[in-house]
């Protein structure tokens, strides 16, 4: 086992998220854990922080004491092996299967989020029709018991939206062009734009839509992206570094460079100057509602 690696840290800290998680449903203590594995709790700690990286076979090990299933033992030793990267490209198929969600963790770990989407409505304000259309579009080799699978995910990962302990404040960019394009009969995409429009008035949510008319922006360069931020620690820094992550066809990228964080936000917040107002935006959606449900 190795110490921390320059580059992006997301695999080594989501690595350790699962294996705290794997460690929690087994009932068992750090204490307990750190005992069986023969390993110190300080070592226990750091590896369930991120903070340093892994071998597979003592991944394997960890997960053997936990009772973890082979898939997805597989999955977490393929994360072992990405720990070393000094950037983090996640392509499917490749080290990890394609099944398994490395996102949604980190996304729940999360007390701030900035989104753009050009592409589809972000996932977590997606109404079960909407999702159940585009997931299927996504996987098209997909069974339904598989689609069906994916859509119930969709939905769970919604409750950290309106969650009653600290839900994450959320910024988001919408393109006009993607709420006006069908997708589905038109009652979905009603269904879908009305939504948007009700989850837009809770505190902590601001939803707002670059119109049509304001021409080249920065979302035709950096195409749909979240910037994460996480919790403060006790003397006011982040717990974790603030990471973007950017869904791709063939894969997902992290980044958690400073340079790269500070590319992102400012193309961000110049989307954000560009937008509709949050009230302009929702009555847009209300408007776009209509439309589409009288086809």
């Amino acid at each position: 086992m190795g110490e921390a690696m320059p580059g992006s840290t997301v695999p080594r800290r989501q690595l350790g998220r699962h294996l705290r998680e794997l460690r929690t449903d087994a009932r068992l203590t750090l204490k307990l854990a750190a005992r069986k594995l023969e390993w110190s709790e300080a070592k226990m700690w750091r590896i369930e922080s991120g903070l340093t990286s892994m071998r597979g076979h003592d991944v394997r090990t960890m997960c053997g004491i936990y009772g973890a299933p082979e898939e997805v033992t597989e999955a977490l030793v393929g994360l072992a092996r990405e720990s070393k990267a000094r950037g983090w490209w996640h392509a499917y198929g490749d080290t990890i299967p394609e099944g398994f969600d490395v996102f949604s963790s980190l996304e729940g770990a999360a007390s701030r989020m900035s989104i753009y989407r050009g592409d589809v409505v972000p996932g977590l304000f997606q109404t079960e029709e909407y999702a159940r259309i585009t997931l299927r579009a996504a996987h098209p080799d997909a069974d339904e018991e598989e689609v069906e699978r994916r859509v119930r995910l969709r939905m769970a990962r919604q409750s950290l939206v309106t969650r009653v302990t600290a839900p994450p404040r959320l910024r988001v960019v919408l393109d006009e062009a993607l709420l006006r394009r069908p997708v589905g009969a038109g009652t979905v995409m009603a269904g879908q734009l009305r939504h948007l429009a009700e989850v837009s008035k809770r505190d902590n949510v601001e939803i707002r839509v670059v119109p049509t008319d304001a021409g080249a922006h920065w979302g035709l360069l950096t195409r749909s992206f979240t910037i994460l931020r996480f919790p403060q620690g006790g003397e006011g820094k982040e717990t974790e570094p603030p990471t973007v992550y950017a869904d791709r066809y063939t894969g997902d990228l992290y980044l958690n460079r400073p340079d790269e964080i500070a590319r992102y936000d400012a193309a961000f917040a110049g989307m954000r100057d560009t937008s509709l107002s949050v009230e302009a935006s929702r009555s847009l959606l209300a408007e776009l509602a209509g439309t589409h449900e009288r086809g």
